[in-house]
């Protein structure tokens, strides 16, 4: 899956699915602005889907390519009460935003979170803000790669939902130039201290490329250090299932290594330069590990994405029970 299910044994981080971050996207729209979602909780339903209270959630923006946060957005979120839960959204700069705890200026308070069909969306200055239940804007013929490549025609996500958070600003809300880098990072507090349970920002990383006993740390890790701790078993690991040599495996990592998603924002977005919606990211996936002998699952992106903010599409129904 994209991101789904990032901790061991295809399992949940801490087993808690409102821990587990599925996707980073990251694209413009008109007026020179930026749009940033990080969707959690896989398979969330609205009986009881809420965001961790004692969690960080946070999306983190290095600008001057030296792979370490400069600017970061942390979302932390209330106990829930009567089904209901309020978001406050930290804006960090500088040291602060290298830190894991929500701090800095708070930019956005005790906004409501979305239970319904229709997103619950908060203006504060020039940015904008929702977080709720949304409808899972990723696609994938997950059985058929399971099947090593006999596609069964069936779109895993199309009737998923997740917890989306969306955030949209002026481009130099980020930064003064055109290139940013993004990833998001789940951290619990817990004993006492913050941990960090899950992070990423290129899709179906960790899923194909770290070993089961190798999971927790690298969702402990630090980009920085991405290069240096994962290039030889993630060299291995395409000579493997690609047949790469190992010169032409490093040149493919270096597209995913370290793990954030790189955005030149003077350039139309499109995986891997930011990452829309709609970008087909799986076949881009099982194209880089097979060194091209797999193209494409053949399944298209979803069709109930809205045009405007917050852009996930409203939350499937519960299927029916008996």
């Amino acid at each position: 899956m994209s991101h789904h299910l990032s901790g061991p044994n295809l399992r949940s981080p801490m087993d808690d699915a409102r821990l587990d971050l599925t996707d980073l996207f990251a694209f413009g729209v008109p007026g020179d602005r930026t749009v940033l979602i990080m969707n959690a909780h896989p398979v969330a339903t609205a009986a009881g889907a809420a965001f961790h209270p004692d969690a960080v959630y946070r999306i983190n923006i290095d600008t001057d390519g030296d792979h370490q946060a400069d600017v970061a957005f942390s979302i932390v979120f209330s106990s829930p009460q009567d089904g209901k839960q309020t978001a406050t959204v930290h804006r960090a700069t500088g040291a602060q935003a290298r830190a894991h705890e929500a701090a800095g200026e708070p930019i956005i308070m005790e906004a409501p979170v979305g239970t319904g069909s229709e997103p619950v969306v908060i203006e504060a200055g020039p940015c904008m803000f929702s977080a709720g239940l949304r409808s899972d804007p990723f696609f994938a013929d997950l059985d058929g790669i399971v099947k090593e490549f006999q596609w069964t025609g069936t779109d895993w996500g199309a009737d998923k939902n997740v917890l989306g958070i969306v955030l949209e600003m002026p481009d130099a809300e980020l930064a003064a130039g055109p290139v940013i880098g993004v990833w998001a990072r789940v951290s619990l507090h817990r004993d006492g201290k913050l941990m960090s349970v899950d992070r990423g920002a290129h899709p179906s990383l960790t899923a194909y490329f770290n070993a089961e006993d190798a999971k927790e740390a690298y969702n402990r890790g630090e980009p920085a250090t991405d290069w240096d701790t994962y290039r030889e078993p993630w060299t291995a690991a395409l000579q493997h299932f690609g047949g790469y040599d190992p010169q032409t495996a490093e040149q493919a990592l270096h597209t995913v290594l370290p793990d954030v998603l790189r955005y030149d924002r003077t350039k139309p977005a499109a995986y891997p330069n930011g990452r829309t919606l709609t970008d087909d990211v799986t076949s881009a996936r099982l194209a880089m590990l097979t060194n091209g002998k797999v193209s494409s699952d053949h399944i298209g992106p979803h069709s109930d994405l809205l045009p405007e903010f917050p852009y996930l599409g409203a939350p499937h129904p519960a299927p029916p029970t008996g």
